[in-house]
């Protein structure tokens, strides 16, 4: 027990050497730098770790606990979040392959989680998800592109597993190229998820929206490669023209203003000038000429 609080407090010397002016230290990896990001935007409370807090020193091997200090490691401000742009999402995915050589970040298996299942994304509901929450904020998932039928090139659509009806990803618009360093590298659909109560009926448009992303030039993705979705919940807007009781500020006697009328000013109109304004051709200026009487002669 001694040699164990020995070793801890020679340990604990040793940071106090290299960071001198450093506050508490927490134990953080990357599965706790993901957790903040994606708590970041919620609400301020209880953060639910999946990491293990504990560690082992190196030189006893004595398993230190820092569960009692996880809740004060500082967060992030609100608003911080993981929203790649689309030239990065097909970064992410030309490193999951491999491509030219490149790696993957090492994180981002806690931002973009691999389904590795038979059925690609379309293994279940949008909702049943890994980490898919309906406030309107993006899940993305790296998945492979599964046919729907052994023979043909059609992809998988439909829900797999549901009870309730026909429920499949519709793709909506045309298919966008996604330009990287000015090549074209990846594509990008986008797909609407629809509702059918009996198979064969009318088909009714949810609010789950999901943006499909895919290398390569062609419109049609190939089978078996990985593509990576982002799935989301489409909140409800108000449009523009409708009229909402909250819109509509109160009007009360306090903040009514009663104007008076103002009275328009009298004007007096100016009286006609006698004089009679002449021009005068020769000189080319404007002369007043007053009209003379003239006198009779006594001679005639």
């Amino acid at each position: 027990m001694l040699k164990t609080i020995l070793n801890l407090s020679h340990l604990i010397a040793s940071f106090s050497d290299l960071f001198p002016m450093a506050g508490p230290s927490w134990l953080v990896d990357k599965s706790r730098i993901a957790t903040k990001i994606k708590s970041a935007s919620g609400t301020c409370g209880k953060v639910i770790w999946k990491s293990n807090p504990s560690r082992a020193c190196p030189s006893c091997h004595h398993v230190i606990d820092n569960s009692d200090v996880a809740q004060e490691w500082p967060g992030l401000p609100i608003g911080v979040k993981f929203d790649p742009s689309d030239q990065e999402i097909i970064w992410h995915l030309l490193a999951k392959v491999g491509a030219g050589n490149s790696k993957p970040h090492p994180f981002i298996d806690e931002f973009i989680t691999t389904l590795e299942v038979d059925d690609g994304i379309c293994y279940t509901h949008p909702q049943h998800l890994p980490g898919v929450k309906q406030d309107g904020s993006s899940s993305h998932f790296f998945h492979r592109v599964i046919k729907a039928y052994n023979t043909g090139s059609r992809k998988r659509r439909k829900i797999c597993g549901q009870d309730f009806g026909d429920v499949r990803w519709h793709k909506t618009g045309r298919t966008k190229p996604v330009i990287l360093n000015g090549i074209q590298k990846g594509c990008k659909k986008i797909m609407v998820l629809y509702i059918s109560p009996v198979r064969g009926g009318k088909s009714e448009k949810t609010n789950w929206v999901m943006h499909q992303y895919h290398l390569g030039t062609e419109e049609d993705e190939k089978d078996g490669e990985y593509a990576i979705s982002k799935v989301f919940y489409q909140q409800q807007q108000v449009k523009f023209g409708e009229k909402d009781d909250q819109d509509i500020p109160e009007i009360t006697e306090a903040t009514t203003v009663k104007v008076d009328p103002a009275t328009p000013k009298s004007v007096t109109p100016e009286p006609p000038r006698i004089e009679k304004r002449c021009s005068n051709l020769d000189l080319g200026q404007e002369s007043h000429h007053i009209p003379q009487v003239k006198p009779q002669s006594s001679f005639s």
